[in-house]
């Protein structure tokens, strides 16, 4: 009964009936609840019942649909194929794709025993393509597994050459190399895995990485986490495989150096386990190239290891051709230093070499190709200087003490054609560079590199990085074949003046020629500009690249070919309208600039 079918005022009986609907009402309210429940429970069942129907039925499906695969690879075709042409095949793979074999051996179980039954797709072996090496490379850290190594030289046999490609990543503070006890750190995974990179050193082209599973540590089933264990356990665990990484990994390597064809060890700093490098010793008579590189400069005991070795040693190194040493202990003397093709060595901030001995070191390489030397510590001869020809080196380096600079007065370097100097010089390095040049017959240099790896700082601000140069057009007009052009912290008009269009020179009568017409990369760092440095440059591209194409300006009958890359970094400030006008005339251009950001 609704509210306006009671009497107004309501009286004493209208009350009573009011109060009988209300309990009537309540009760259908309560019948038509337990209804609903009832019917709710019935649906739900229906639904479980149903829902369990259709899982055993996706689950039969799944097992027919695995049958049927099963049953598809059974009949595969490559299942008929005899086992001697499946190892035909891997071999091929390995050929083509270095890593394949990690790839292979996680197909199938039969893929895998075959896999380690062909030790030679397991050895790391260079090969060639595109007349530039290609390599596999092992990056880990020194909280992973040593156990990895082991697992690659056991699957490589017992006779086979051996490419070993190690980079460490040792994360965390610095820490010395015979520190007895480690620093409790933040366990992070253990971190495996091979890469290809196709360039020496710094590698650059890097293809995507191949994930190698790493062998499982201590109390793991290799597949949990490590943050399953206890973090006190895991933290121990953590400590112990630091402190071991590099004696346990080493013990293993060593143990096949009469294998090795090509050893790199490099890593970015001092870890735990360095020491385990000096148990580098022993016979190599393959080995064709060795490198242990260190990108951080410390003090370092003098290992008892082959790069430490007196001169009187017999070591057997026959067929070693290419050294590497960056920021690691060496002797001058050693025979791991003779007979070599390529040379690149970073002493020790704390080795201080007399000249007469470094100038040695090359005299024992008469057949070098490619020299790379820097030392920022060097003393004055001791023995005086004598003359050295090297008649094969193409590639030469020097960079560090201004005293080095004496070395390149006793070099003479008829082939030379890449030339880099990063030395503190003292004197003007045109005289230096020029005298070079005269010596050597004045080989067809394609490129110079003057204090272009050098950071201008306060030590080297007086002297300048690379030194002085009085006169821009008399060094370049040494250079006619030069190609690259690279320079540091030198002002920049002059530069730009002389490599811009020839102008009349009142004093001289010489016939005006473009200054390396050949030139198609110019780089330039930390070259302090005046009011009309970018000017200079701007006037300098116009004269090389033109607006149309062919319409550069000829001189003595050459014209410039056109300049391809532009690099200046930390120069000058050169706006949008300039950027967008240099974009428009180089094919690339690459600024470094606060005020520009590209």
């Amino acid at each position: 009964m609704a509210l306006n079918e009671f009497s107004e005022p309501p009286t004493k009986e209208t009350l009573a009936d009011a109060r009988r609907v209300l309990d009537a009402t309540r009760t259908s309210m309560h019948e038509i609840t337990l209804k609903i429940d009832s019917a709710e429970a019935t649906l739900a069942r229906i639904v479980r019942e149903s829902q369990l129907a259709i899982d055993e039925l996706l689950a039969q499906r799944r097992a027919l649909e695995k049958k049927v695969e099963s049953t598809l690879a059974y009949l595969s075709p490559i299942r008929r194929l005899p086992t001697e042409l499946t190892r035909e095949i891997f071999m091929w793979a390995f050929e083509e794709h270095p890593t394949s074999a990690w790839v292979l051996s996680a197909v199938c179980t039969s893929w895998r025993r075959l896999a380690f039954r062909i030790p030679r797709i397991w050895t790391k072996l260079a090969r060639q393509l595109d007349r530039r090496r290609q390599r596999i490379r092992l990056c880990t850290n020194q909280h992973a597994s040593a156990d990895t190594v082991r697992l690659w030289l056991e699957r490589s046999g017992d006779t086979l050459p051996l490419d070993i490609e190690i980079h460490l990543r040792a994360s965390g503070p610095s820490q010395g190399p015979e520190t007895s006890s480690a620093r409790p750190r933040r366990h992070q995974p253990a971190a495996h895995f091979v890469a290809v990179h196709t360039h020496p050193l710094p590698a650059t082209g890097m293809h995507v990485p191949i994930i190698m599973p790493a062998s499982p540590p201590p109390h793991s089933d290799g597949w949990s986490s490590p943050t399953s264990l206890g973090s006190e356990r895991s933290a121990n665990v953590t400590s112990r495989s630091s402190m071991h990484w590099g004696h346990i990994a080493f013990f293993y390597l060593v143990e096949q150096i009469h294998r090795w064809e090509r050893f790199v060890f490099r890593f970015d700093r001092q870890f735990t386990s360095m020491g385990a490098l000096k148990s580098i010793n022993g016979d190599a008579p393959l080995l064709k190239e060795f490198e242990v590189s260190s990108m951080e400069a410390a003090f370092f005991a003098e290992w008892p290891w082959l790069p430490n070795a007196n001169s009187s040693s017999h070591v057997v190194l026959p067929k070693l051709r290419t050294l590497t040493l960056q920021n690691t202990p060496f002797k001058w003397s050693s025979p791991m230093l003779r007979g070599l093709h390529t040379l690149n060595l970073r002493g020790l901030p704390t080795s201080h070499l007399p000249l007469d001995r470094i100038l040695t070191i090359l005299t024992n390489n008469p057949q070098l190709t490619s020299v790379s030397l820097h030392f920022q510590g060097v003393l004055p001869p001791i023995l005086p200087l004598n003359n050295l020809t090297l008649p094969n080196v193409t590639e030469f380096s020097i960079g560090g003490h201004f005293i080095l600079t004496q070395l390149l007065d006793s070099l003479t370097l008829p082939c030379l054609e890449s030339l880099t100097l990063d030395i503190e010089a003292r004197d003007t390095i045109e005289d230096i560079v020029s005298g070079l040049l005269t010596r050597s017959g004045r080989p067809s240099v394609h490129q110079l590199s003057i204090a272009y790896g050098v950071a201008v700082n306060a030590s080297t601000f007086y002297y300048g990085p690379g030194g002085l140069i009085i006169s821009w057009t008399a060094l370049l007009s040494e250079l006619p074949h030069l190609k690259t052009l690279l320079i540091g912290g030198t002002t920049l008009e002059p530069l730009l003046i002389a490599l811009g269009l020839p102008e009349d020179d009142p004093h001289q009568s010489q016939t005006l020629e473009w200054m390396c017409p050949s030139l198609v990369l110019l780089g330039l760092r930390s070259c302090h500009a005046h009011n009309e440095g970018v000017t200079k440059l701007v006037q300098m591209v116009e004269a090389r690249n033109p607006e149309a194409p062919g319409t550069a300006q000829s001189f003595a009958g050459v014209s410039p070919v056109k300049l391809a890359r532009l690099e200046l970094h930390d120069c000058t400030s050169l706006g949008e309208d300039v950027m967008r006008w240099l974009n428009a005339r180089v094919a690339e251009v690459v600024v470094t600039d606060p005020a520009y950001d590209r």
